[in-house]
């Protein structure tokens, strides 16, 4: 099921790099993504930069779904970017920011993961489509490293707010 890559298309790879890259370590180094700080800037932009590269990028021509799912991801990141300075969410607010940026890192992973998959090692793909195993049994992998890290991201907030401590990476989601 292996196809060609167009020159964009490894453009828009190299782009999508980026903020895996950047999320990975805004995890790594601040337990998540935080738009306030260069990573989290870094991540919104090549984001930004992936989903719109990847309009040009289609195997079957035109518009598809997993370019509904881009904009989906945009939705998500730039809602969690947002949540903090929507006063009505209240005290939900950092829970929220966290929440849908560390959604669409997920969602991010989804075509990701898939193309990876079905395209490496070049002689003989670890999968042929979507629904292969290796690739269902990824993204299940990713949903449970989602749910714990989220879990591991609220007690985080839970306990700054608890202390009241006025620094911190929390704080800028406006605990």
């Amino acid at each position: 099921m292996s196809h060609p890559i167009s020159t964009l298309g490894v453009l828009h790879t190299a782009i999508s790099l980026v903020p895996i890259a950047a999320g990975l370590y805004a995890f790594a180094r601040f337990g998540g993504i935080n738009p306030t700080l260069r990573s989290g800037k870094v991540y919104l932009a090549g984001l930004t930069l992936a989903v719109v590269t990847s309009l040009g990028v289609s195997s079957s021509g035109g518009l598809n779904p997993a370019h509904l799912a881009g904009v989906v991801v945009l939705v998500a990141a730039f809602g969690g970017a947002l949540a903090p300075k929507l006063g009505f969410l209240g005290r939900l607010r950092p829970y929220v920011a966290a929440f849908g940026l560390s959604f669409s890192f997920l969602l991010s992973l989804v075509p990701g993961t898939n193309e990876t998959l079905t395209r490496l090692p070049v002689s003989h793909p670890l999968a042929t489509g979507p629904d292969s195993p290796a690739v269902v049994q990824t993204l299940l992998v990713w949903l449970v490293l989602f749910v714990i890290g989220y879990i591991a991201q609220c007690r985080a907030i839970y306990q700054c707010n608890k202390s009241g401590a006025s620094t911190g990476s929390w704080t800028a989601f406006g605990a």
